[in-house]
This record gives structure tokens, C-alpha cells and sequence, in this order.
């Protein structure tokens, strides 16, 4: 059984950091495109970052672009996002999503086959 558990929210001040993980069980991640999408209430999924899985080519909206950095460690199973300067705007629910195919992960808030359950940062001071 394939499973997504994110890890790492919690409440930031505006300004400060927040790394997230990413844990995968039952897939090898290596072998899929993986990214994290968020949601804030009241708001639709918003995609903020995607990590391929041959080259590790990345994508990020610019939105957060300069901010944000998604990273793997293969050998953990684990994708990272790390998140710096955050605003209150960035308060949200985020979700992992992982794929074989990037378009449904990096062109898509919705397509991909596997989600994790989502981790709640709250950007306030």
C-alpha cells in the first residue's frame, strides 16, 4: 500500500523558515515526479513546487519562486520543501503528491495517483 506522510507545519512567524518532509512508503520515489501542492481556506489548490525524477528538474510558480526549494534524498525516500522569508499568504494546508508522469504532478493540482494527508503551516505573528 503506497502512502505520503508529510511532516514539519506548524506555526512560523512572517519572515521565518519551515521545512517540510515528505516520508513515501510501498514506491520507490526515485522513480516518480513529486510535488506539493497546498490549499488555504476558502481558496483552490495552488501547485508551489515539483522535483522530476530522472534529472530532478524543478519547477516552481512565482509565487513563491526564491522562497520555496524542493529536494529528495532517494536513499531516505523522502522529498523536502524548504520554505524561507513566508508570509501570512502562505498559510495553508500542504499536500505531497507523487507520479510517474510530471505533467499530472507539475501541470496539474488534482492528477496525480498518490496524495499524502496534508500538513498545516500557518504563517502569523
Amino acid at each position: 500500500q503506497v502512502q505520503l506522510v508529510e511532516s514539519g507545519g506548524g506555526l512560523v512567524q512572517p519572515g521565518g523558515s519551515l521545512r517540510l518532509s515528505c516520508l513515501a512508503s510501498g514506491l520507490t520515489l526515485d522513480n516518480y515526479t513529486i510535488g506539493w501542492v497546498r490549499q488555504a481556506p476558502g481558496k483552490e489548490r495552488e501547485g508551489v513546487s515539483c522535483i522530476g525524477s530522472t534529472d530532478s528538474v524543478t519547477y516552481y510558480p512565482d509565487a513563491v519562486k526564491g522562497r520555496f526549494f524542493i529536494s529528495r534524498d532517494n536513499a531516505k525516500n523522502t522529498v523536502y520543501l524548504q520554505m524561507n522569508s513566508l508570509k501570512p499568504e502562505d498559510t495553508a494546508v500542504y499536500y505531497c503528491a507523487a507520479d510517474y508522469l510530471w505533467e499530472r504532478v507539475c501541470g496539474s493540482t488534482s492528477g496525480a495517483s498518490y496524495w499524502g494527508k496534508g500538513t498545516l503551516v500557518t504563517v502569523s505573528s
